[in-house]
């Protein structure tokens, strides 16, 4: 066999690097809607009680406190939804590796996604860095050293959130290698 000449069945290293990225493109996908739902119920489950004077009048602190934390819950719940529906369609390119006009719309929505996903985590910590260290300013006080556990459930959830929309990076720019690969 010359180096030029391919036998039949035998796959090309453009189309086995396409399959490459295309499953990486699935991992990557389930790792994110991992990270997004562990987002989401991790700032969703977030809630601390105080008790004040008696343990009949208590201080709540609850997600749905803040509205900056329900955008936080509804947009990583909807980033979710929406990577574990794509992932039919990762599947169809892992099948299919030549499909360009499927990973353009991907592209397009995976896009939308990380800006929502961003904006919200982004409110999010506002409001987090504003309970950990307050505004003497503005006369804000620090709650953390106070609502300690909501504090630390609100950062983790945090965390999971950045990752993701770490993730969405990567597979943006994976799905655009893909592409120019075509």
């Amino acid at each position: 066999m010359k180096g030029g000449s391919i036998e039949i069945g035998e796959a090309s290293p453009r189309k086995g690097m396409r399959r490459g990225l295309s499953i990486m493109d699935f991992i990557l996908r389930i790792m994110a809607a991992v990270a997004t739902l562990g987002s989401a119920v991790a700032m969703g489950t977030t809630e601390q009680s105080l008790p004040f004077a008696t343990s009949f009048i208590q201080f709540r602190a609850e997600y749905d406190d803040l509205p900056s934390f329900v955008f936080f819950v509804t947009a990583n719940s909807v980033v979710c939804g929406y990577l574990v529906l794509s992932l039919v369609l990762s599947v169809f390119h892992i099948v299919r590796s030549t499909a360009v006009k499927s990973r353009i719309l991907l592209i397009v929505l995976d896009m939308v996604m990380l800006g929502l996903l961003i904006a919200a985590a982004s409110a999010a910590t506002a409001i987090v860095y504003i309970a950990h260290y307050g505004n003497p300013k503005a006369n804000w006080f620090p709650v953390c050293q106070q609502f300690n556990d909501f504090c630390q459930n609100a950062s983790g959830s945090l965390i999971g959130s950045f990752a993701a929309a770490v993730l969405l990076m990567i597979i943006i720019l994976i799905s655009q290698v893909a592409i120019s690969r075509n």
